[in-house]
């Protein structure tokens, strides 16, 4: 076990929120053990661990004293809460499913003094005693190596929520490594952004990780500049009503939860919703980025231009990830230096076009239908300076959600033709190319995203893009303009094995 978390002066109050704080980092295979005579607050402490995993503060969570384990089926994992005071004997553990609860999920035990060296997993201990009054408790917890480091981060957020009352509950978050929860109160609910500092992997290129050279955001002022800048434009983002860029801590304003994705779930016309977001792409038009944009509190961020190095790291995921995964070998060098001769000589066009606003994932997980019928925009931090065309891109060939071929035809010509009355000097033709060229960038680097995601690190349920995206870069390579990029696909990724490589 490492060091110790030592917390003195715990009311009920206080217990229930570290109990929240610590379900926001549990995981399966985790053992949580609880220490401490009879009436310490063990059975509380799981109750409000079990609440907040199950995101129901006034769920029934019954006492398994007699029963020595109760189960609990949560959105994330499962989670076990044993009593062990009343076993009569350490061989019981083997009738109720001790060793699978703990392997599978997160086990809760009371009393596991009483478990005769039969506990594993990644360990957190919690023991609990008496504090200096009758209604307040000390606390010592004190984490194996697997813990360390969410102990050390939930002392952070402690500290950045100290003064904030309120319930905590675990967000679902995307594929970056950022984490996400709400702290609801009477006065309403924000999201706490939990995003420490760290590049995207290891250095790849020239001492370089990916997400430096892909001009990936790798801490919360590039965030925080960004939203500044996008509401002062007129884009419905979150305030930021906290901030600590340092820990990579920021507290939010709450947008809900109708992405767009739900919206159609609920029954709204895609269509429609997609054109709103549309012309919120149209207005920003009127608004070019600059250079430096002011971070509250610290120096100003400088937002990157979407350059070669950034375009061709991104197409070079199917080179590295998509092409080893489906054929079972590297990319041979030759057929590799034909496909970056064949982007670089599209970058070449695309550095001479304006630049623009490019937020990057302007798409149906980012966007939010709210009450008020206007859209909220998230998740932008990666933002750069580059073709308008990029995200239009991102919108009208989601990558999480299908978009009928129809329809984005019916969208492209309300975006050219807004823009047309708009613009007097707005080039269609430039437009059409760009967004073929920008459309076939990106469906090329998810190819190998997808991948990324399962191989590297474990997120398998993405590869169930795999078949949209290949749909959208077909789309993409009918472009006069992509001749030769459409050849090479044909040559390496015949048009029947596509759906094979799925």
């Amino acid at each position: 076990m490492s060091g110790s978390w030592i917390v003195e002066g715990v009311d009920e109050a206080r217990l229930t929120r570290l109990a929240e704080l610590i379900a926001l980092k549990v995981r399966a295979g985790d053992l949580i053990t609880l220490t401490g005579d009879l009436g310490a607050g063990k059975t509380t402490f799981a109750r409000a661990l079990i609440r907040a995993m199950l995101g129901d503060p006034e769920a029934e969570v019954p006492s398994p004293t007699f029963t020595i384990v109760q189960p609990y089926a949560t959105a994330r994992i499962d989670v076990a809460h044993f009593d062990l005071y009343r076993l009569a004997d350490p061989a019981e553990l083997d009738e109720i499913g001790f060793d699978e609860a703990i392997t599978g999920g997160l086990a809760l035990v009371e009393w596991p003094e009483r478990a005769e060296g039969r506990l594993h997993g990644h360990h957190l201990d919690i023991a609990l005693s008496a504090g200096a009054s009758a209604e307040t408790r000390t606390l010592r917890l004190t984490p194996d190596e697997h813990w360390t480091a969410r102990i050390e981060r939930l002392r952070e957020i402690d500290d950045f929520l100290a003064d904030r009352e309120g319930t905590v509950r675990y967000l679902q978050g995307d594929a970056s490594t950022r984490a996400y929860a709400r702290l609801i109160s009477d006065g309403g609910s924000l999201v706490l952004m939990d995003s420490p500092r760290m590049p995207d992997g290891p250095p790849i290129r020239d001492g370089l990780p990916y997400s430096r050279i892909a001009h990936l955001a790798e801490d919360v002022t590039v965030f925080h500049a960004v939203a500044e800048a996008l509401a002062a434009r007129g884009m419905i983002v979150p305030t930021i009503r906290a901030f600590d860029h340092e820990r990579g801590l920021l507290l939010i304003d709450d947008l809900g939860d109708l992405t767009f994705g739900r919206a159609i779930e609920s029954g709204m016309d895609q269509q429609a919703l997609w054109s709103a977001a549309v012309d919120g792409l149209v207005a920003l038009r009127a608004h070019p980025p600059r250079e430096l944009l002011p971070v509250p509190g610290g120096a100003d961020h400088f937002l990157n231009h979407f350059d070669r190095t950034a375009l061709l790291i991104e197409v070079e995921l199917l080179t590295d990830w998509y092409w080893p995964a489906v054929k079972g070998t590297p990319m041979p060098p030759d057929v590799k230096a034909e496909f970056l001769r064949l982007w670089n000589a599209q970058i070449d066009w695309l550095e001479t076009l304006p630049l623009g606003w490019v937020l990057r994932d302007y798409h149906s997980p980012n966007l939010m239908w709210l009450s008020d019928g206007r859209v909220g925009v998230l998740d932008f931090q990666d933002a750069m300076r580059g073709p308008w065309a990029y995200d239009v891109v991102s919108l009208v060939q989601d990558a999480r959600l299908d978009v009928p071929e129809n329809v984005e035809r019916a969208l492209l010509h309300h975006y050219r033709s807004e823009v047309a009355r708009l613009e007097s000097d707005f080039d269609v033709a430039a437009f059409n190319t760009a967004y073929a060229v920008l459309g076939a960038q990106r469906n090329n680097k998810l190819l190998g995203l997808w991948k990324r995601l399962a191989n590297r690190d474990g997120k398998h349920g993405y590869l169930a893009h795999l078949p949209r995206t290949w749909h959208y870069l077909e789309r993409n390579l009918r472009h006069p303009a992509l001749a030769d990029l459409a050849r090479w696909f044909d040559t390496h990724f015949p048009p029947g094995a596509r759906e094979r490589n799925s």
